[in-house]
């Protein structure tokens, strides 16, 4: 079994990035036997298909990494590297554009979301982006690839471009591409902003106290807490009683997935309690859960050449490889090379 899944580096990491994917990646980690493998990479490469700062996408490039293996993704154990490094992840993309039809990725609606009305005017590599996507798992021969509801459709793309080759370039005994199969990650918590529950945890947001961010201290977090926004009931018994108030939905969430149980644990515990007992009982937790996360975290951002040699270690093990998958797809091309 090997497992490979990659995410686009975001800085300002907060409490919904990991509650919400990194945690899942850890789980993904320690549950994988001895005769597997996970390799996660830092998608950088996808990144330019959008407008980017190059400051800025080196910055959260490198924070992404720190809170990895701040969170948990132990190098030594995984593959966590940065495309950017591994030319072959490019290099098959092109390949694949061969295989890959302007049909298929027409129909792919991740590009229509992102182009907006402006299709015209969107980057060539956002319409090609789910092909790069391919070659991000074929090239390992990934058999695995953990995907949400807004990734099946790219794991279909990859596994129809993985097709079509085989079929067209491969025998039957001796493809050139496993085809990967999905697997649901475990259901991540959906953290929605301290001052608003309508929406979504962001590091977009104007306002720091709609967020915890991973590097902030314990002072800072129990002010975030005692500052988010809240009702004057006290929580309910019953998960009914949460409907329509959001703020307090959210909370409960945050409680239940740090102390890993239900949000009917949480209130069966707390139910009848007031936000003024409840919420020092969230910051406790909170700090207790990112203290070790966050001395990391911050460690590693301090100490740029580590982060260096963990990305540079885990790249040249990632082309190790992927350098066999890569050579068998120039040869059943025809493509001659010294």
């Amino acid at each position: 079994m090997r497992v490979v899944s990659g995410i686009q580096p975001t800085g300002n990491l907060h409490l919904g990035n990991y509650l919400g994917a990194i945690r899942n990646w850890v789980r993904m980690q320690d549950e994988t036997d001895e005769d597997g493998q996970c390799l996660f990479f830092l998608a950088d490469l996808h990144a330019i298909s959008m407008p980017h700062e190059p400051a800025e996408l080196c910055r959260a490039t490198l924070e992404m990494a720190a809170a990895l293996v701040a969170c948990g993704i132990d190098p030594d154990r995984s593959v966590l590297f940065n495309q950017a490094q591994v030319p072959a992840h490019p290099e098959l993309q092109w390949l694949l554009n061969g295989t890959a039809r302007i049909g298929w990725l027409n129909r792919m609606t991740q590009f229509k979301d992102k182009s907006g009305k402006n299709r015209e005017g969107a980057s060539a590599a956002l319409f090609t982006y789910p092909v790069l996507q391919a070659a991000d798992v074929l090239l390992y021969q990934a058999t695995h690839v953990p995907v949400g509801e807004d990734q099946k459709q790219h794991l279909e793309l990859a596994r129809d471009i993985a097709q079509k080759f085989n079929n067209d370039f491969a025998s039957e005994d001796a493809p050139v591409f496993t085809l990967p199969e999905p697997i649901s990650p475990p259901q991540a918590a959906r953290i929605m902003s301290l001052r608003d529950g309508s929406k979504k945890m962001s590091k977009s947001d104007p306002s720091e106290m709609s967020r915890i961010d991973l590097a902030d201290d314990p002072d800072t977090v129990l002010k975030k807490i005692k500052k988010a926004k809240t009702d004057p009931e006290p929580l309910p018994s019953e998960v009914e009683g949460l409907a329509q108030r959001p703020e307090a939905l959210n909370l409960v969430t945050i409680y239940a997935a740090l102390s890993e149980s239900t949000v009917e644990d949480v209130l069966r515990d707390h139910g009848g309690a007031g936000f003024g007992a409840f919420k020092p009982a969230l910051a406790e937790l909170l700090v207790e859960t990112l203290r070790p996360i966050s001395t990391r975290f911050n460690a590693l951002l301090d100490d740029r050449e580590a982060l260096d040699a963990i990305l540079a270690r885990g790249a040249a093990r990632a082309r190790e490889i992927a350098a066999p998958t890569l050579a068998s797809a120039y040869s059943a091309l025809g493509l001659v090379r010294g």
